[in-house]
């Protein structure tokens, strides 16, 4: 951890600290395991999925089959939904790099080359996930939201949201009845709430949050605060953004790495901020030797312990 620094807005501090320099070519998904002490994440195109432990300050990693995007904890049965390429995994880790690797689902995507993306659990421990096309550039709205259930012993992906290019973003309000999307394409870049019914896991109405193509950064990866308000990294702006539930940013936390790719909150007080961030091949290390890196920043804030996926 060899990275500090501190930046101050509205009379917050904010310490910024390199957790490890991972070299990630797409850093995604961190999730913290409080039973475990440990965070997890995911590293896509590695087809990677990272756990380090603060107990024992150890780095473990697995290969897996398929790229992986975003990834659920299971923690009563100790596994974990992972959303890939083909459909949706159920991730056993063990130890010394193995691990079991079952698929519960398939998904029908539109398009050829098309993968998982962005994905979680809603408070009542329901497995959402967004599909893109693999290359950016083509600007496909071939991107969806499915939602997981269980029929007996079948599992299934229904379609809920349909006509995205990147879905990004996704995260619940503290009472889980607000849903926040992103789409963090180029064109689109706006960040979206839907009213959601927590019985039956329905969308309902859809809302503008914010319009962020009028600050530097596109809408990546987020998180939620005990008070509501959503966490935003702002993908090649170099930053994360602490909006609140009116659509107001109020805080502004600076990296040293400009794609910051999906934070969480973790840590023995759920107060600090993990980060994720993108290492672009061929890229320009020169301003930014960390790119891939993962970050933790302390915050006078509390994130919401992660949920067990409700089978």
């Amino acid at each position: 951890m060899d990275f500090f620094c501190q930046y101050y807005l509205i009379m917050t501090v904010f310490n910024v600290e390199l957790l490890l320099d991972a070299q990630n070519s797409v850093g995604e998904s961190p999730v913290w395991s409080a039973k475990e002490q440990s965070l997890y994440w995911v590293d896509i195109p590695a087809k990677t999925i990272h756990r380090y432990d603060f107990r024992n300050k150890v780095l473990s990693a697995w290969i897996c089959p398929e790229m992986t995007a975003c990834i659920a904890p299971d923690f009563e049965r100790g596994h974990w939904i992972v959303g890939a390429e083909s459909g949706v995994f159920k991730f056993t880790p063990q130890h010394s790099g193995h691990f079991e690797w079952e698929k519960i689902s398939n998904v029908k995507h539109q398009e050829p080359f098309m993968r998982f993306n962005d994905g979680r659990l809603d408070r009542q421990g329901r497995f959402l996930a967004g599909t893109m096309v693999n290359e950016m550039a083509l600007a496909s709205s071939a991107g969806a939201v499915y939602t997981l259930s269980r029929d007996h012993q079948d599992w299934r992906l229904n379609q809920v949201l349909y006509g995205l290019i990147t879905p990004n973003g996704m995260a619940f309000s503290p009472n889980g009845k607000i849903m926040y999307l992103s789409d963090s394409h180029p064109k689109v870049q706006k960040i979206w709430s839907f009213d959601y019914d927590t019985e039956s896991g329905t969308i309902g109405a859809q809302s503008l949050l914010f319009d962020m193509q009028t600050v530097p950064g596109r809408p990546d990866g987020a998180a939620v605060d005990t008070d509501g308000c959503y966490w935003i990294c702002g993908n090649d702006a170099g930053v994360v953004y602490r909006l609140t539930p009116d659509g107001r940013i109020d805080q502004t936390i600076h990296l040293p790495v400009k794609k910051p790719a999906m934070c969480s909150f973790g840590g023995e007080r759920m107060d600090t901020l993990f980060v994720t961030s993108i290492r672009p091949g061929g890229i320009d290390l020169s301003d930014q030797p960390l790119a891939g890196g993962v970050f933790a920043v302390s915050t006078p804030y509390q994130g919401i312990a992660e949920v067990s996926h409700s089978a």
